[in-house]
């Protein structure tokens, strides 16, 4: 979701460099980029290491409040992206929303995206969050589908390493973050032109890998 289907990372920078600022700790927006894709309670241990004085569940809290109050007054969705969702959803396709995020901010994307996933796995629904392949697998699950049938699209380095352990065929979009050199990853500057074809292309490349 963030960073792929909508361009909410920045707004989770400048939460973090507000909430930091509040306790005098030095917080960059480079410093924002390398939590991109990571679980909000692994961000939260950083931040507290960096000097929050404030619990982990309080640092997600403050984080995840302001977002979602960000994101309800304008829904940052990439262009790229929601065109190629409305394609592969008027082609039939199943699809699952994988997710490190939480409460509000979910809710609030939900509200606005309409009926369109047919599963939903978010960072609180996981015991090991991205790079783990849980929340993928679990996704695949709930659609009733081989992972390895699926093609997942990622935006950051934990992303992309949890789709790729899962089996998915994984595509990685260039937003925000550096994306990892990783053995069967397609790489793509963005989402424009991009459609249920090129996505076909991509999951029939990643079989032919697994059988040679």
């Amino acid at each position: 979701m963030d960073g792929t289907l909508i361009d909410s990372e920045p707004y989770w920078i400048d939460a973090e460099m507000s909430l930091a600022a509040r306790f005098g700790v030095p917080w960059s927006f480079d410093d924002g980029l390398t939590l991109v894709g990571k679980p909000l309670d692994v961000s939260a241990s950083i931040l507290i290491d960096r000097g929050i004085a404030l619990s982990s569940d309080e640092v997600t809290d403050v984080l995840v409040t302001e977002v979602a109050r960000r994101a309800a007054l304008a829904m940052p969705w990439l262009p790229d992206a929601r065109a190629l969702l409305d394609e592969v959803i008027a082609a039939g396709i199943p699809c699952a929303l994988v997710t490190m995020s939480i409460g509000a901010l979910v809710d609030r994307f939900l509200e606005q995206s309409g009926d369109v996933f047919g599963a939903v796995v978010t960072g609180d629904q996981v015991a090991r969050g991205k790079p783990d392949p849980e929340a993928y697998l679990a996704a695949a699950a709930r659609l009733g589908v081989d992972p390895r049938d699926c093609v997942a699209i990622e935006d950051s380095p934990v992303g992309v390493r949890a789709a790729l352990a899962s089996g998915a065929a994984t595509i990685a979009v260039r937003r925000h973050a550096e994306i990892p050199d990783l053995p069967g990853l397609t790489v793509l500057p963005s989402l424009t032109l991009t459609g249920v074809a090129d996505l076909a292309l991509v999951l029939a490349s990643a079989r032919t890998r697994r059988e040679t």
